[in-house]
């Protein structure tokens, strides 16, 4: 296979975030089937119900038994994914406060009183 005529390798993480998208799409429960179905594009089954597996590891789907199959759904939008993965990233690195003053420090004026603001609010009860 030439250069030209091999399939473009993808992104870190761009399977699972198609994957997510195709099951907000869903009007309930998905099975990954449908998810396979409405990603088109050549993707085998296995491949669908490896990162659906894998997006359940990390609490972003949740699945329930439907016969001898699985139905999915997302566990939480787009605003909850996007801190689960920013928490991640902090929690990797071994000097959080200083990973915390850069993000504070780089952030615009807007993004900045925001947070403010939301530092500002009481904590909801059961929240850590």
């Amino acid at each position: 296979m030439t250069e030209q005529q091999r399939p473009r390798r993808r992104g870190q993480g761009e399977l699972e975030a198609l994957v997510l998208a195709a099951l907000r799409e869903a009007d309930g429960p998905a099975t990954a089937g449908w998810v396979q179905e409405r990603l088109g594009g050549g993707l085998a089954y296995t491949t669908v119900v490896t990162i659906l597996t894998r997006l359940l590891v990390k609490d972003v789907v949740t699945r329930e038994r439907a016969g001898r199959s699985f139905v999915w759904t997302p566990a939480s939008s787009h605003a909850g994914l996007a801190a689960h993965k920013m928490r991640r990233v902090l929690d990797a690195e071994s000097d959080r406060e200083a990973v915390l003053a850069s993000f504070v420090t780089g952030l615009g004026p807007d993004d900045e009183r925001l947070l403010r603001e939301l530092l500002g609010q009481p904590r909801s009860e059961g929240e850590d």
